[in-house]
């Protein structure tokens, strides 16, 4: 599952990015051959979004949803804003839980 985290700038979102790492290195579930992450600022997100499987955003920058949607949507990329109480403590395995039952429903509305 390959995961692009949308921010501000990237600093914070990056540590954030490192910890979901550690998380699925930690993990006897997840396989890390099996993820790629990276983080980016929101308006980068054009031209890169493309290959990716599902795009979660800081909560710094939920005012922009309507941009992302606006580019994501015709791609059929799901995405979910991440809670600024989990984004403040950096909660790399509330953030993993996040992206993967955000694309699993993706996945199985899809289906319908």
């Amino acid at each position: 599952m390959k995961i692009l985290l949308c921010c501000a700038g990237g600093f914070s979102t990056n540590m954030l990015m490192q910890n979901m790492k550690k998380v699925v290195k930690q993990s006897e579930k997840l396989n890390e051959s099996d993820f790629d992450f990276t983080a980016i600022p929101a308006d980068s997100l054009e031209g890169i979004v493309e290959n990716w499987d599902i795009v979660l955003v800081g909560p710094q920058i939920a005012h922009k949803i309507d941009f992302i949607h606006s580019v994501i949507d015709p791609l059929d990329i799901p995405c979910a804003v991440i809670d600024k109480d989990v984004y403040g403590q950096m909660d790399g395995a509330t953030v993993m839980k996040l992206a993967l039952v955000t694309y699993k429903k993706h996945q199985l509305s899809k289906q319908k």
